[in-house]
């Protein structure tokens, strides 16, 4: 058995009706009694593997949140890890990178002529390499629209004019964002991309991971998909969240704990109060990461939070699924989240964890804020607040790429809370940052050489992007420290990696 960590006294964790930003949120109250143990400072417990009853007589083995969703979608009373079943997909994403190579293997194994299962059923989002004058990169897109023609795609959020995206009325951006602004997360459904980061829509208390364009052009033509069923680690988080932590912090924590094998194909399931207390973009963000431990999916029970958030941008009728009481999980982790400090993650692994005091030394050359992890518009509305509280101007250059077009408007148009009525495209401006460009992937992978932002030399970068593998957002040779928006633009106005305490305290 293994011991836990954590302080032993009571505490109330109690989250406030809005969160540090203005944004609202679930309040919830728990009480946590834990074990004390001082030889530790650390503050995560790993318990025993929890066993499942047994299945004679009337006893029902318990179910996580993933096998339910997975049996549901394969028409079976029970789904047990290890478990190889057909599942039927709801949504299938793809994107301008993979989508070609999709749709090509979809041809080639069911016929030219061949039609797609479902064509209201796949969703296709140009975002990668968007904004670039590389002719292959704009042929991608131009293919994409071809197929889409084709097959009658009623999701394809197309664009044409790449001068001006406004002119673009269908163009979204960043496709893990984009389905959740557009409705197409949904709890207890089935949702593929192919891209590794699908599993940002885990927050919605759905089965949301990535495939390969083959396992793509197999759906693309039946709608089903052989998987294996993944144990489901849990992971509790508890805690009154500090001011000065977002739910990367959390993630960066975790993955640093576990290492990025440390979940590998298995599932994450994120609960506790402090989850609880999450908006919906934070809890996008934790999910988003899970990939980086190796996971196969993220999940998050869905609440109050999710429903008020789904339903207000999709009128599909879905079915909520909660993991049993007497479901069996590979592990559990306990995180203290109110002891916790803002953490960074070293060059070249996303696993390569440090308190990001103890970085204070690093000189940086640049930052970047946005992509699917970290370019949602209560990132931007973090790093406005801090630079807006510190008054003063960036001494790095300081990159801006919005996830996707209602993020680039939000940066123009909602009011910073505590700011006065300013937006933070007025306080990004004073900061001295770079003008807030065309919403895309951008420079998170690299891309074309003209790629707004992107690493051509070796380079120190903090940003809130997902990876910091070398080469990841350009040059071989740079270094790219990841870190939450708040440590972010702290970094930026030092001109060093810097703790954001040092601005929001």
């Amino acid at each position: 058995m293994a011991s836990s960590v954590i302080s032993s006294s009571p505490f109330v964790c109690k989250s406030s009706s809005k969160n540090d930003l203005g944004f609202s949120k679930s309040s919830q109250i728990s009480i946590h009694r834990c074990q004390k143990k001082s030889i530790s400072r650390k503050i995560v417990s790993v318990m025993a593997p929890q066993r499942s009853p047994s299945t004679t007589g009337s006893v029902k083995t318990g179910m996580t949140m993933t096998e339910k969703i997975l049996a549901r979608a394969a028409e079976k009373s029970q789904a047990v890890p290890g478990d190889n079943i057909w599942v039927n997909v709801d949504v299938l994403m793809t994107h301008d990178v993979c989508g070609p190579g999709a749709f090509g293997i979809f041809k080639r194994e069911f016929g030219e002529k061949a039609k797609v299962w479902d064509p209201e059923k796949i969703v296709v989002i140009p975002d990668h390499y968007i904004f670039t004058a590389d002719k292959r990169a704009n042929r991608n897109v131009d293919i994409m629209r071809e197929h889409c023609r084709e097959q009658n795609i009623k999701y394809f959020y197309d664009i044409t004019d790449l001068g001006d995206f406004r002119a673009n009325p269908d163009y979204k951006g960043v496709c893990h964002v984009a389905l959740a602004q557009e409705g197409h997360c949904r709890p207890g459904e089935v949702l593929l991309g192919t891209d590794s980061h699908t599993c940002t829509a885990g927050a919605f208390g759905q089965f949301a991971t990535g495939i390969g364009n083959t396992d793509a052009g197999f759906v693309l033509g039946t709608g089903k998909i052989l998987l294996k069923v993944p144990p489901t680690m849990r992971f509790i988080l508890d805690g009154e969240m500090p001011s000065f932590l977002q739910a990367k912090d959390l993630i960066l924590q975790i993955i640093g704990e576990i290492s990025v094998a440390g979940a590998t194909y298995k599932t994450m399931e994120f609960s506790g109060t402090t989850v609880e207390s999450l908006t919906m973009e934070e809890r996008m963000t934790l999910c988003n990461m899970v990939v980086e431990a190796g996971g196969k999916n993220g999940v998050i029970p869905p609440d109050a939070t999710t429903l008020n958030y789904v339903e207000n941008r999709t009128s599909v009728p879905f079915e909520p699924v909660y993991s049993d009481g007497n479901a069996s999980f590979v592990s559990e982790y306990r995180f203290d989240v109110s002891k916790l400090e803002p953490v960074v993650a070293k060059p070249h692994s996303p696993d390569n964890r440090a308190l990001a005091r103890e970085c204070k030394d690093v000189k940086i050359d640049r930052v970047y804020i946005g992509s699917c992890t970290g370019g949602k518009t209560e990132d931007f509305m973090a790093a406005a607040k801090l630079f807006a509280a510190s008054g003063k101007k960036v001494k790095v250059p300081t990159f801006l790429v919005p996830a996707t077009q209602k993020v680039w408007m939000d940066v123009y148009a909602l009011p910073v809370p505590g700011s006065g009525g300013k937006t933070c495209a007025q306080i990004f401006e004073e900061a001295g940052c770079d003008t807030p460009t065309s919403p895309s992937c951008g420079a998170c992978l690299g891309g074309p050489a003209d790629t707004y932002a992107r690493l051509n030399e070796p380079q120190v970068c903090v940003s809130t992007t997902n990876r910091n593998f070398p080469g990841r957002m350009g040059h071989k040779e740079g270094q790219i420290y990841l870190a939450s928006p708040y440590t972010a633009a702290a970094s930026a106005l030092t001109g060093y990696v810097t703790d954001p305490r040092e601005f929001l305290q």
